[in-house]
């Protein structure tokens, strides 16, 4: 009977803790209980923004949502009309949580603080009652008929459970989703996403701090191209750009083992011709005009600086100097500019990877497993992944959402 309801949630982060509200809103008297095998709960939630919580994204439409995920995003959109970034601005605020959408469209806590999202998981299962237990790391889990029983870390004896809701987040190891392999559900190897660049041969590097607004960056040898702001940082690069090119480009780049050359279009402007002539135009109109001292496309100073250097123009070279083979190099410069990169980093500490459950193995429409019943999934155990600006923790809510009605 539905009163007797037992369910457990296996994972203490922010899709367990959206499942098993969700799952206690459905069915009131039921006993749900969320193990975490670690002593700290919503710890990524704690880290992520900067500690701001970026907790969705104030993008208009459905469709635009889905364009987020480089894995997962066409079988996100039903699960968007059932649960979507709308209705989590809703969902916080109608809990005491006021929200600020910014510029950007990121959307984060009115306080600025990640703390005011876990004080609000936290308020809502003492409310209801959920049960939470750390430090229960699960050993063994089996299906007898229609239950579960799961083993807890030294106990000897199995607990049994008519539901359970799978959130135990991105394995780094595809050996962390053995278990869910060995009942039967496919599993896409873990690989990492959403990370930064690693150029530790490159000079750019002394210019660490710079931000250039509008790039075009591409990776040699692959389809892989984005466009956006682009960070210099003192490992390599970083920025909108870079991390997009990290997310869709995954698989791509695992594969390449982290090394790779890469493309940056400094200028923003993908024909050259055009960037050519406007080149030629600023030799004509400012001819006796230092290199160093008339910048084009609102480069910053030192960053043009070092591009001429590249180019090997000395500083005190004139414009009308420049004479149709330096007009072309400092154009080539401007729109082809090679790096190397050999490496990568973590974005901001915050942890995420492509790979995991098989969306094949999962009825999205209701997070249920299609190869073991009254098994269900939320967040990142899935092969769902997002770029930055709120899209993982979405799909962390949406999964978890559904996953707790239970379907």
């Amino acid at each position: 009977m539905v009163s007797n309801l037992k369910i457990a949630i296996i994972g203490g982060g922010a899709a367990g803790f959206f499942s098993g509200i969700s799952a206690k809103e459905n069915f009131p008297s039921a006993e749900v209980t969320i193990f975490e095998k670690s002593r700290q709960l919503l710890s990524k939630v704690e880290i992520s923004g900067g500690g701001r919580c970026n907790v969705t994204n104030a993008c208009e439409t459905i469709d635009e949502l889905c364009t987020a995920y480089p894995r997962g995003g066409r079988s996100l959109k039903k699960a968007f009309y059932i649960f979507n970034n709308n209705d989590t601005i809703e969902w916080f605020e109608s809990r005491g949580v006021p929200l600020l959408i910014q510029d950007d469209n990121r959307v984060f806590p009115e306080s600025q603080s990640s703390q005011t999202i876990v004080d609000c998981f936290l308020s809502e299962t003492r409310k209801s009652g959920i049960e939470i237990e750390l430090g229960s790391e699960i050993k063994k889990i089996e299906q007898i008929d229609d239950f579960w029983s799961i083993w807890i870390n030294k106990e000897t004896e199995p607990r049994i459970f008519d539901k359970v809701i799978v959130a135990t987040g991105g394995s780094p190891q595809r050996s962390g989703l053995i278990w869910l392999e060995a009942l039967g559900h496919k599993i896409e190897n873990p690989v990492p996403s959403l990370f930064t660049f690693k150029m530790p041969a490159e000079l750019i590097t002394k210019l660490s701090g710079i931000s250039v607004e509008n790039t075009i960056v591409s990776i040699q040898g692959t389809k892989l191209k984005a466009e956006g702001p682009l960070l210099i940082t003192h490992f390599g690069m970083s920025g909108p750009a870079i991390l997009l090119l990290s997310s869709f480009g995954a698989r791509i780049l695992s594969e390449m083992n982290y090394k790779f050359k890469i493309q940056v279009n400094w200028a923003n402007e993908s024909n050259n011709d055009l960037v050519l002539e406007q080149l030629r135009s600023i030799a004509e109109e400012h001819s006796g005009k230092l290199l160093s001292n008339y910048r084009p496309f609102a480069l910053s100073s030192r960053l043009w600086l070092y591009l001429l250097e590249k180019c090997e123009f000395p500083e005190t070279k004139l414009w009308v100097e420049l004479g149709k083979k330096g007009l072309h190099k400092l154009t080539n410069i401007l729109t082809n500019d090679e790096y190397t990169v050999n490496g990568r980093t973590t974005f901001k500490e915050e942890f995420v990877t492509c790979g995991g459950v098989s969306l094949q193995s999962v009825d999205m429409n209701t997070m249920q497993s299609k190869v073991c019943k009254n098994l269900y999934f939320a967040g990142e155990v899935l092969d769902i992944d997002g770029i930055t600006g709120g899209y993982n923790f979405q799909a962390a809510w949406t999964t978890g959402f559904i996953a707790g009605k239970l379907g």
